[in-house]
């Protein structure tokens, strides 16, 4: 094959998946001064930004005005989106090498881990991230229940996603008003009978995930008390050896504003969220019908591994706490992708620098690469996704170079449309977006709050004209 992405071989690239890997790697391939390159971003759904959407807590707006980087790059020559598009069902990835070079999938890790005990599955226990897809108004999720006439809920898990739940099952009335949460959970919130809340971390205050910001604020809600126990805020030996070996300012900081909840006395609020440190969930327990009745929780201490590692360990220790329902908040995890190879054991994609290898001798298979957490893993923050988007551009950018990738028969821009129109399916654009975006935004002006997402795709359809 010749060179591509030269002016006479443009790189003609798809990427499927529109969140913050996608358009990172988009970015840095469109901004390539050495490569001729267009790029079609597909997404399942008719908007963009993933995650930033549909993930961060409706609350945090300052976060989601990273949109307003992806916008810019949607406005770079060249570009184009293709939203309301499956990618594997609309259409293949035959199809894809049929009319693109190189596909670059970037499509998250959609699922979660489960916690592996008794119990589980009892009604009413669900994944955190369930919970933060409906109240973020999801249309896969819009019509998920969950039974918020409960007074007591467990999160399991000490992440910045463990804190939101937490965070948003804890906020008044006039605080949820003020956010972009979809209508249908603010309804429901708002009529809410939970009184407790309890965060679960398996580790020491050390070795929390939660970020800074997000612990400040647990201790700023203006209707719930925060409650530490003074003896899971203390440090442990290994955690102080830790905490000094480190010299880390932030973490520190973080220790210190757990340690100073624990000093703090009730004010008497509405509300109780209880951050609970060094304890592991054993058990749902049945209420009789079915449904979570209370939890088993054992006591850890921490230890050294051979490896360096600290790492809990189960005490004999145990103690029931009566919760109604669990979200359990252990991690998001990758599925796997039509076509393409799989790590069952990492849930990701097998790739070196972003090129897909095949499963077995980790052989480059031409063509395909991977972006963002079906890369690397559900790690790290927003920002994270651009160096790891950058790199796989550069990959592809130095594959091009050398000719590897997908013969397609079409390359045209019109040849998608063409397929679109003969296989039925309805390509919703970026410009179609911002009128979405648009619309929102007025509708969310009515009612005194940033945006009243539509949450259903018809809906999206319908108030598109077409």
């Amino acid at each position: 094959m010749t060179a591509i992405g030269t002016p006479e071989n443009p790189l003609r690239v798809a990427v499927v998946g529109s969140g913050p890997a996608g358009f990172y790697t988009a970015e840095h391939l469109l901004k390539n001064a050495d490569l001729k390159v267009t790029v079609d971003m597909f997404d399942r759904l008719p908007t963009p930004f993933g995650l930033v959407r549909f993930g961060v807590a409706p609350d945090h707006q300052k976060i989601k005005n990273v949109t307003r980087v992806f916008e810019k790059i949607a406005s770079l020559d060249g570009f184009r989106f293709l939203g309301n598009v499956d990618v594997g069902s609309d259409i293949t990835l035959q199809d894809l090498q049929n009319h693109y070079h190189q596909v670059c999938y970037a499509t998250g890790a959609p699922s979660d881990r489960r916690m592996g005990i008794e119990g589980e599955d009892l009604q009413r226990s669900h994944p955190a991230t369930d919970f933060v897809a409906w109240y973020n108004g999801h249309p896969d999720y819009r019509d998920y229940e969950f039974d918020l006439s409960v007074k007591s809920v467990a999160v399991v898990g000490v992440g910045n996603v463990a804190v939101d739940v937490a965070r948003i099952l804890c906020l008044t009335e006039e605080e949820l008003k003020k956010t972009d949460i979809a209508e249908h959970a603010l309804e429901q919130l708002i009529e809410s009978n939970i009184t407790d809340v309890y965060m679960l971390g398996r580790r020491g205050p050390a070795q929390a995930a939660f970020t800074n910001p997000e612990a400040r604020e647990l201790g700023e809600l203006a209707g719930a008390d925060i409650i530490v126990k003074p003896e899971e805020a203390a440090l442990d030996p290994l955690s102080q050896e830790l905490v000094e070996k480190e010299d880390d300012r932030k973490l520190r900081q973080k220790i210190e504003m757990i340690q100073a909840f624990s000093a703090k006395e009730p004010e008497g609020k509405s509300k109780r969220l209880t951050l609970r440190f060094l304890v592991s969930p054993v058990a749902l327990l049945d209420d009789g019908n079915g449904g979570v009745g209370g939890m088993q929780i054992v006591k850890n201490e921490l230890t050294r591994t051979d490896d360096g590692w600290i790492k809990p360990r189960a005490t004999e220790t145990t103690e029931d706490i009566p919760v109604d329902m669990v979200f359990r908040s252990v991690g998001y995890r990758g599925t796997p992708i039509a076509d393409l190879p799989f790590d069952d054991k990492r849930a990701t994609v097998p790739q070196t620098n972003g090129r897909v290898t095949d499963g077995g001798g980790g052989k480059q298979i031409p063509g395909l690469y991977v972006a963002g957490w079906i890369k690397r893993g559900p790690t790290g923050i927003i920002g994270t996704n651009k160096p790891d988007g950058y790199e796989t551009a550069a990959s592809m950018a130095e594959d091009a170079a050398m000719g590897i990738g997908f013969d397609p028969n079409n390359t045209s821009i019109d040849a998608v449309d063409s397929l679109a129109k003969a296989k039925g399916f309805r390509p919703v654009s970026f410009d179609e977006w911002k009128r979405i975006d648009e619309l929102e935004t007025e509708r969310g002006l009515a009612k005194g709050k940033p945006r009243d997402k539509f949450t259903r795709v018809s809906e999206i359809i319908e108030a598109l004209g077409k």
